[in-house]
């Protein structure tokens, strides 16, 4: 029951995306995803992460299977399995029941919205998403602030 409550809180904090989640905390500056991309490339070389794609916006990706049905748009609600974890390889939230999410696109962290998009369904991603793309100072409890992280999202259905 404490697992599914923790699941449900990250899920409400991921669909509002960071804008919304703003304090007053002057202790911490927003990293730019200039300032993330070394250590994105240092873990995708260290890790030994060979076929991904830099997307303009600066996201890195690495599309695992392109998907055969419907392309999310971002007023699309996305199904989807997915495990999120830290540079330090360490898992923060996986979801292996898609029936639990239902979430529409545009409503997510700006990661999400431009990554999914790049299968359709039934297709699968890995987004390497700078801090500035996700949650930035506004992380929620269990991710550290200016946090890069790391998605391997299996799209299950798109509505």
């Amino acid at each position: 029951m404490k697992k599914l409550a923790m699941m449900m809180a990250f899920a409400a904090m991921l669909m509002t995306g960071f804008s919304c989640l703003k304090k007053d905390d002057t202790t911490c500056s927003d990293r730019t995803v200039a300032q993330d991309e070394p250590a994105i490339l240092s873990y995708l070389s260290t890790n030994s992460i060979t076929g991904f794609v830099k997307h303009s916006s600066g996201l890195y990706y690495k599309v695992l299977s392109t998907g055969t049905g419907a392309t999310p748009s971002l007023s699309s609600k996305v199904y989807v399995k997915y495990t999120g974890k830290f540079t330090n390889n360490s898992v923060f939230e996986t979801v292996t029941d898609a029936s639990k999410t239902g979430w529409v696109l545009g409503s997510l962290i700006q990661g999400w919205q431009i990554g999914i998009p790049l299968i359709s369904k039934g297709g699968s991603i890995q987004l390497y998403i700078p801090s500035a793309m996700a949650y930035g100072c506004n992380a929620p409890g269990t991710i550290p602030a200016n946090s890069i992280l790391i998605f391997q999202i299996d799209l299950v259905d798109v509505l």
